[in-house]
């Protein structure tokens, strides 16, 4: 391939790239809510570029799930259906019992200490939720890591971008949240038994949090 045709295949990539960073965050982040219709040259505009790397962009992200393709139309941000969430916190439970198992053999004194450092914003008077939100995917992420399992890890951190959104949506209807101390009293005790049933009550109550908000 000649040079100048590479070059411009390396730009080309890197405008696609840029465009599905920054639209998969304005989705995770719900800027574009679910539901919401992507019209491309509306999109082009929010993201200064052109309508091929849009396209090219959208086309990952609907493969991803995160945007419905609609002939002829553009595209729509996927719709959260109730049974979505089921299926989705059935899996994250497999993937994070299993983690925190695991993260009781691998786990150091300085791990664990990170850990309680992430939740602390839990049982701050006035805490924002925003926070809250955001050191739960840390946490989760984290736990994640300490498992040592690269396979595991890269699928529960795509796993954990789903729950964020529906996290940021739930801030919105309800203040309550799902606390995280009985994981981490047992990954100090490296109890693994105890912390994979810790998550997993974990998982369970915040499934039916998300459950009984979005059936409404």
């Amino acid at each position: 391939m000649p040079i100048r045709a590479e070059l411009k295949k390396t730009k080309k990539g890197g405008e696609v790239d840029r465009v599905y960073g920054l639209l998969r965050k304005w989705i995770l982040d719900c800027r574009f809510p679910p539901g919401d219709f992507l019209p491309e040259l509306e999109v082009a505009a929010k993201c200064n570029s052109s309508r091929t790397p849009i396209r090219e962009a959208c086309n990952r992200l609907a493969e991803e799930k995160w945007l419905s393709k609609i002939k002829n139309k553009g595209y729509m941000v996927t719709p959260i259906s109730v049974q979505d969430i089921i299926e989705i916190y059935q899996y994250r439970r497999l993937l994070e019992c299993f983690g925190a198992e695991r993260a009781c053999q691998f786990a150091s004194v300085a791990d664990i200490t990170e850990l309680e450092r992430l939740i602390a914003v839990e049982n701050r008077p006035n805490a924002r939720m925003s926070d809250i939100v955001e050191a739960n995917y840390a946490f989760h992420a984290a736990i994640a890591r300490l498992a040592q399992n690269r396979r595991i890890h890269d699928q529960l951190v795509f796993t954990l971008d789903y729950v964020h959104r529906l996290d940021i949506l739930s801030t919105g209807r309800d203040a309550e949240w799902v606390g995280h101390a009985s994981i981490l009293a047992a990954l100090e005790k490296r109890d693994a038994v105890t912390a994979g049933r810790a998550m997993g009550e974990h998982i369970d109550n915040a499934r039916d949090r998300m459950l009984r908000l979005f059936r409404g």
